[in-house]
């Protein structure tokens, strides 16, 4: 019977059970045909995805819509714990492992490749008249995909109004649109024997993102996962994610998958903390429930991106405000073979900033088309001082003799105030020497007298 039919059978521990699952109005290939189409729509309208700081997923489940830019490789891994109360039949009470998702931006500023792995150690139950359990390890999950942004919802600008203060305080309604990314890929064949796939199978999924403000921002993940394996699954995600300031954040999150054997969810809560603009921490505590069975599941994880983009268009980030001006690069001269290896003994010259002519020419445009004063423009951006040099003063011969007075006086004074301390260290040492002398006159005495007593004793012994 074919997998996707309205009736089929699963057996479990030989016993059958009979489960009607829903077949998609929609087959595989026209979902492919859509997907293609959309990259092709959006391939000309490429927006940079770009930010100055690390846009981190974790510690949440849910995915970001926005990519991390070109020549960005971002690395986001944590170590998790899940503990669930052993529920008869089969069960997997326990499970340790660590999460790797490595995120990529090569081709595209809205192209992001993903691969996602998970190596977790898996405690299997079986609970029947009585309760036996042993451990399992290996690859819990394996997915190699992308996900690519149709559309980019923009933002306005409202500090730049001037005219209206209702204009500028009132609330954009146009954040209630979200920015759409479609996702896709392939769950990989080589995972645990416990969780093993008969075949590689399809995962897609639509990324939602609304950000209703600067600082709170909601995102939504719809998947079809597992697509023509035995137990297909739907799920879902929202993740509401808060800035509390520049370093922290939090975040509430809600996660249910739907499948023909089981329906878990789970409820969570976390926080991250910026470290600097490529490191962050993260830190996560959620309550499961899987069937009848409840649980916890911490995590704590770090994000690590290196950081290679080069981007000369000013657009705005995913927050809507507009991307802060890169450092000035510098330049240095490209050397031969011979000119690096000798010129360790060469002095290194200046280093020139090459982005010094650009950031000056993008304040004159910013200053004329702000301004209305012909005056200003006119002026020049940078006056400097102008130097004022002393005049020297001459001294009569009186004045000249004075200070030569009081360089003197001063000197012998100072000189005064060594001899001083020389003479109280040298007191110091005199008396010192004579306690020591006067210890050692001592410790004689007592070893004469000790000896004059041992005398007196042989002799009256001998007596």
């Amino acid at each position: 019977m074919h997998l996707l039919s309205p009736n089929f059978t699963v057996c479990l521990c030989k016993a059958k059970a009979t489960f009607w699952f829903y077949q998609p109005p929609y087959p595989m290939i026209q979902f492919q045909k859509l997907w293609i189409f959309a990259m092709l729509l959006f391939f000309s309208n490429a927006y940079s995805q770009y930010t100055g700081v690390i846009n981190s997923n974790r510690p949440g489940f849910s995915e970001s819509p926005y990519s991390v830019g070109t020549g960005v490789f971002q690395l986001e891994t944590s170590i998790f714990h899940r503990k669930v109360k052993l529920h008869p039949t089969f069960a997997r009470p326990q499970t340790t492992g660590v999460d790797f998702l490595l995120r990529a931006g090569l081709f595209m500023e809205r192209l992001e490749l993903i691969a996602n792995f998970t190596y977790q150690r898996d405690q299997i139950a079986f609970k029947n008249i009585f309760t036996s359990s042993y451990f399992t390890t290996g690859f819990g999950r394996s997915f190699v995909g992308m996900k690519y942004l149709i559309y980019e919802q923009p933002y306005k600008d409202k500090s730049k109004e001037i005219r209206s203060w209702k204009r500028r305080m009132s609330y954009d309604w146009n954040r209630f649109i979200p920015s759409v990314a479609l996702y896709g890929g392939m769950n990989v064949g080589f995972v645990n024997k416990v969780l093993e796939a008969s075949k590689p199978t399809p995962k897609f999924g639509v990324l939602l993102q609304n950000n209703l403000t600067h600082n709170l921002n909601i995102v939504s993940n719809v998947f079809y996962d597992k697509i023509g394996s035995n137990a297909p699954e739907m799920s879902y995600i929202l993740t509401a994610t808060y800035n509390l300031n520049d370093r922290w954040s939090t975040f509430f999150e809600n996660q249910a998958v739907f499948s023909k054997l089981i329906t878990t969810s789970n409820l969570g809560s976390g926080v991250a903390f910026l470290y600097n603009k490529n490191l962050q921490f993260n830190s996560s505590l959620r309550f499961l429930s899987e069937g009848k069975a409840s649980g916890v599941y911490a995590s704590f994880g770090i994000s690590y991106r290196i950081d290679k983009h080069a981007d000369s268009k000013g657009k705005a980030n995913n927050s809507g405000s507009p991307l802060e001006l890169r450092a000035a690069t510098y330049e240095t001269e490209k050397k031969g073979f011979f000119s690096r290896l000798f010129g360790i003994f060469k002095r290194k010259g200046r280093k020139t900033a090459s982005g010094g002519i650009k950031l000056k020419q993008k304040t004159i445009r910013s200053i004329q088309k702000n301004t209305t004063n012909k005056e200003a423009l006119n002026k020049p951006l940078r006056t400097r001082p102008k130097r004022v040099r002393k005049k020297r003063v001459k001294l009569s011969t009186k004045e000249i003799e004075k200070k030569k007075k009081k360089n003197a006086r001063k000197a012998a004074k100072e000189i005064d105030k060594e001899l001083k301390k020389l003479e109280k260290e040298q007191r110091k040492l005199e008396r010192e020497l004579k306690k020591e002398e006067e210890k050692k006159k001592r410790e004689e005495a007592k070893k004469k007298k000790k000896s004059d007593t041992k005398k007196k004793d042989e002799n009256n012994k001998i007596f």
